[in-house]
């Protein structure tokens, strides 16, 4: 079933704000903690400095109403700097490639495609853009067809 979550990406502090989060909402983690060290390795991934490898790359907690919250630390060795605007998407979590696909082209249109739509090592088919209203999107459909 498709569904809308949000993203949140921090420096070096994911753990500890979702940690602050479960307390709030009282809910639990959809998953143990993913961490950087946990991925597995590739040719065109830049080396992840040591002091950054227990840090968090995905975790997800249920909030209100069936709203997912998601997040994970995205180090400056990542190649990427984190400022408030880009720290926060809005992810689609489409039921088909098909959907996927037009929602992603869609949305990209005037805008900035970051990753383009691809399989990732998790198994889903991933891409990332900025609308042409600087709004942040990222895609993630489970589905092979």
């Amino acid at each position: 079933m498709a569904r809308v979550s949000t993203y949140l990406n921090f420096p070096r502090s994911t753990e500890e704000a979702f940690l602050l989060y479960k307390s709030v909402f009282g809910t639990e983690f959809t998953a143990p903690i993913a961490r950087y060290k946990d991925m597995p390795s590739a040719p065109d991934r830049l080396p992840l400095a040591e002091a950054d490898q227990n840090l968090v790359i995905h975790l997800a907690l249920p909030i209100l109403g069936g709203h997912m919250l998601m997040g994970s630390d995205v180090p400056e060795s990542t190649g990427f700097s984190v400022t408030p605007g880009n720290n926060v998407s809005i992810n689609l979590e489409p039921d088909t490639r098909a959907d996927t696909d037009r929602l992603f082209n869609a949305l990209a249109a005037g805008g900035r495609i970051e990753m383009p739509l691809q399989e990732m090592f998790w198994g889903g088919y991933f891409g990332s853009l900025v609308d042409r209203f600087g709004i942040h999107w990222m895609f993630n459909c489970a589905s092979k067809t």
